[in-house]
């Protein structure tokens, strides 16, 4: 594997960052990366709380470099712990820094909490009719509204232009859409040196988060880990000596970490059949059956990775959903 002083040779550096959400997998990192005139790209800009935005200015002081150096913020995927800290780097930088994200991102990072005080009312529709309780969800939206918290919205990010590469001093990065863990998530590959910044796509020991996403109106449509299965698939083939993660540690076998991910997706859908081989059940149902001990606050991402595998099982056949009622159930098909 290709060791970290040997990517900061090709001007690339990895900075980690606290995060007080400990199902991440570890502090989250924001690459920062040499371009051609002297200056900065930085891929991801941590979350926006006060530990997060000292620990990017003391990475950057430690590779002799400071926010006035940050010419492009490109983010990998619409989510608090990514994008938090891009205003902080935007302000210190004392010049126009755009920041960049994937359309189908883009209201995310934009809007941040004031896009999910609109979308909440959809969000509580769609849970309970997933079965989630009243009693619960209070406290789920609680707990998103806390996460919204620590980022301030980027009203001035703009597309990201997948076709153009990101040139740096020593490397070259495509720009890769792999949806799955958001609808926009991109991750940067160069194929000369093999390195792949994965973000939040492939993790080395845990499972990306499949979340549920509605729209305002409670539109559906988006299944992510379907979407997710088939992205990393993509990466599969690729050829890759080192991973860059978002968070953690950088680890190599890419081919690997996949397969132990994809037996456990193959592991928690047969468990989910054995449940419904009980009866019908709601998604809700689901989740607690496989997370018993879960707080309330951490439905949403436990009732996301419930509806996430049955949608997996319903586009194989395997399952199908009843919609009788103000309840959405699965049974076996």
């Amino acid at each position: 594997m290709i060791a970290e002083r040997d990517l900061a040779d090709l001007g690339i550096h990895r900075i980690s960052m606290p995060i007080p959400f400990p199902e991440a997998g570890g502090p989250v990192n924001a690459y920062a990366l040499a371009d051609r005139d002297g200056g900065l790209v930085l891929f991801d800009a941590g979350l926006g709380s006060r530990d997060a935005e000292a620990a990017l200015a003391e990475g950057l002081r430690r590779i002799g470099r400071s926010p006035s150096d940050v010419r492009r913020i490109v983010v990998s995927h619409g989510h608090v712990d990514h994008f938090g800290g891009a205003r902080t780097v935007m302000e210190g930088a004392g010049h126009d820094v755009p920041v960049e994200v994937h359309p189908r991102d883009l209201p995310k990072v934009a809007g941040a909490g004031a896009r999910w005080e609109e979308l909440a009312p959809a969000y509580g529709a769609h849970l309970r009719r997933l079965g989630v309780p009243a009693e619960t969800l209070g406290e789920a939206a609680r707990e998103v509204a806390r996460g919204f918290a620590l980022a301030r919205p980027v009203p001035s990010a703009r597309p990201l232009d997948l076709e153009e590469p990101v040139r740096l001093s020593h490397a070259t990065f495509e720009i890769l859409h792999m949806p799955g863990h958001t609808p926009g998530l991109v991750c940067l590959y160069d194929r000369e040196h093999r390195i792949f910044v994965s973000d939040d796509h492939l993790l080395e020991r845990v499972s990306p988060n499949p979340l549920i996403e509605v729209g305002p109106g409670g539109e559906e449509g988006w299944r992510p880990l379907v979407a997710y299965l088939e992205s990393v698939v993509r990466l599969r083939a690729l050829e890759v000596d080192v991973v860059l993660p978002g968070h953690a540690t950088p680890f190599d076998d890419h081919r690997r970490v996949i397969d132990r991910l994809l037996h456990f997706y193959g592991k928690r859908q047969a468990r989910i059949e054995e449940l419904l081989s009980k009866g019908p059940a709601t998604a809700w149902e689901l989740s607690r059956a496989l997370f018993p001990a879960a707080p309330p606050g951490a439905t949403f991402l436990t009732v996301s990775e419930a509806i996430a595998n049955l949608e997996v099982l319903e586009a194989r056949g395997r399952v199908a959903r009843e919609e009788g009622g103000a309840l959405r159930r699965f049974r076996l098909a």
